[in-house]
């Protein structure tokens, strides 16, 4: 295959992802759909959510390279050898983006939701009760797989399925993303040798 061609598969390719983490970090805002958490984010609502990894990474730092590289992939300024270089350094940035978000998803997971959790000795707090000690919250380990303790968290109802779902779509968004990128950093690299084959097409 021609790394124009591939150049331009890959960029229209990584834009259904993009949409894809945009919209699960937006939808983590308001978890269990209650909108209470968004008037009071910094007691109610998750922190790995403000880190903004599906908007900020996922999103508009892939979006900005799918764009070039899609643009690298047809006939026009962009479809030469610079431009594949350049191609190159934009994917580096869109696979920096995609890390960030995949570290933030993976953040989110393993430390839980923030909810008004019933502990064992009747207290209900919000708090973040999956990232405190084990005997605290009656896990004995990662909370992802004793389903019995999620029912602790009252309030958002469903709130940590709300956040396993959304994180884990951004996570698998993220690793196709990082794949995606480094893959056109190397078509980028043949393109940048070895020319776009801009005469043959």
């Amino acid at each position: 295959m021609c790394t124009r061609q591939c150049a331009k598969i890959i960029g229209v390719s990584l834009y259904p992802f993009c949409a894809l983490c945009i919209i699960c970090n937006i939808l983590l805002f308001f978890p269990g759909w209650n909108l209470d958490a968004i008037q009071n984010p910094n007691q109610k609502l998750t922190p790995e959510v403000l880190y903004l990894g599906g908007i900020i990474g996922n999103g508009v730092m892939v979006l900005v390279p799918a764009i070039y590289i899609q643009c690298a992939g047809r006939r026009g300024k962009c479809d030469n050898r610079c431009g594949m270089f350049i191609s190159i350094i934009m994917a580096a940035v869109g696979v920096a983006g995609s890390l960030y978000g995949f570290v933030v998803s993976v953040l989110g997971l393993v430390n839980g939701p923030r909810c008004l959790y019933e502990f064992i000795n009747g207290r209900v707090e919000w708090v973040l009760p999956f990232k405190m000690e084990w005997e605290f919250v009656d896990v004995e380990s990662s909370y992802l797989f004793h389903r019995p303790a999620w029912s602790r968290c009252s309030e958002p109802i469903g709130v940590v399925e709300f956040n396993v779902i959304l994180f884990s779509t951004i996570l698998a968004a993220s690793a196709i993303q990082m794949v995606l990128c480094l893959i056109q950093m190397i078509n980028g690299l043949f393109g940048c040798l070895c020319g776009t084959c801009r005469g043959k097409m």
